[in-house]
């Protein structure tokens, strides 16, 4: 195993498992929907939206958005920015964000101020990941998949400097290699 990882808390098969759980309550949740626009947070996102979006059987599109409340650290500094905004008019339509992990909220959390602003039809969360002991406002996603301890997690989206997002499964970064990132 990489000495940079202390262990693995979700291997692929679990991570997978459960996205495909996830995709099932949104094929229900949505059904009826008209105009489902699934939105994801960029660069986190890309690996489960990207899954999830294979089990999603009623229409959909998407659109991304890249927002920094981490500026290189690796907690929140609470400063959040949009550093790249929609590209869709989301007014009227039914809004799901996909998240990798809600572990402060503070960046979700004005991230569902700004588009609430905006008038959609409706405005819900589903995240692969929670770390509900990280949690510093009061939010809470509307289906979530895994439950994650307090621990600096890399892989399925989540990185360190930028790197490991692409470890296809979930694992507590040894924070003792940081300098080797």
């Amino acid at each position: 195993m990489d000495s940079r990882i202390k262990e693995i808390i979700y291997t692929r098969e679990e991570i997978e498992t459960k996205i495909k759980e996830l995709a099932d309550w949104v094929n229900e949740e949505y059904k009826d929907s008209k105009d489902l626009v699934i939105i994801g947070l960029l660069k986190g996102s890309v690996p489960f939206l990207s899954k999830l979006m294979m089990d999603v059987t009623v229409d959909m599109s998407i659109d991304f958005m890249t927002v920094s409340s981490y500026g290189g650290s690796t907690s929140s500094t609470g400063n959040v920015k949009i550093v790249m905004d929609l590209k869709k008019d989301i007014s009227g339509k039914d809004i799901l964000i996909a998240e990798d992990i809600i572990d402060s909220g503070i960046t979700l959390k004005a991230v569902m101020e700004n588009l609430s602003a905006r008038k959609p039809k409706s405005l819900k969360i589903i995240t692969l990941m929670d770390k509900p002991t990280g949690r510093k406002v009061d939010l809470h996603a509307d289906k979530v998949g895994l439950i994650v301890p307090d621990e600096f997690l890399v892989g399925y989206g989540l990185d360190v400097k930028e790197k490991m997002r692409n470890l296809p499964v979930i694992a507590v970064f040894n924070k003792e290699k940081l300098d080797e990132i």
